[in-house]
């Protein structure tokens, strides 16, 4: 069972959560929050799986309640609820520690699927949100793509899980993109990060766009 707090200041939100969670048997709401601070709390107290985290709230905001959530709880899993008015933060969220972005205007399934994402060690994004978190991040790593070209070489797999990688898609999407199974997606997608000294998969698809192996 995959518990869930939801940390949002608007109570349609959160109930819309709570009920689509409550909706499958593998998923459990632990609790509510309605600002930052009350999620800290509330996250040292109910130790959750995963902690889904609206960036606007009053008080202490979502970026935030991030780094203190995995301050002491570092096993949680943090996926940000993002609107189009949260570009200048999803940078800052994911280096606070956010392991995935969620667009509060996805489908129902794409909710319950990014929670059994991020309980299972992967990273969820929405693919518009990716692309838009790349797009800023490009810009903060600008020339390091070219220091990494004269010393990252990539076999020809590899080139493909990357640039599938910058498209959004999941390990499992990947695994069946390419014909190979989860496992072995896993593996390369571990290597790459190793090789390429990046900590997500953010980074890797910024590299792959860099490489000119996906569009930007």
């Amino acid at each position: 069972m995959i518990s869930v707090l939801i940390a949002d200041d608007q109570h349609l939100v959160r109930a819309g959560v709570r009920m689509l969670c409550e909706s499958t048997p593998d998923i459990t709401v632990a609790g509510e929050a309605v600002n930052g601070a009350e999620a800290l709390r509330l996250a040292e107290r109910l130790q959750p799986d995963v902690v889904l985290m609206d960036l606007h709230m009053p008080g202490t905001d979502g970026i935030t309640a991030t780094r203190q959530i995995l301050q002491v709880r570092p096993a949680t899993r943090v996926v940000v609820l993002t609107t189009f008015d949260d570009d200048d933060r999803l940078y800052p969220a994911l280096s606070a520690g956010a392991c995935g972005f969620l667009a509060k205007d996805v489908s129902p399934s794409s909710v319950l699927d990014a929670i059994r994402r991020a309980a299972a060690g992967e990273s969820p994004y929405s693919p518009t949100v990716l692309h838009r978190v790349v797009a800023r991040a490009s810009s903060n790593w600008n020339g390091e793509g070219d220091r990494r070209r004269e010393t990252v070489h990539f076999t020809e797999r590899e080139q493909v899980v990357l640039r599938l990688v910058a498209e959004g898609l999941s390990n499992t999407e990947i695994a069946e993109r390419m014909h190979i199974g989860v496992t072995t997606v896993k593996t390369h997608v571990s290597n790459l990060m190793t090789k390429t000294d990046s900590p997500n998969r953010v980074r890797l698809a910024v590299l792959a766009i860099q490489q000119g192996l996906a569009g930007g």
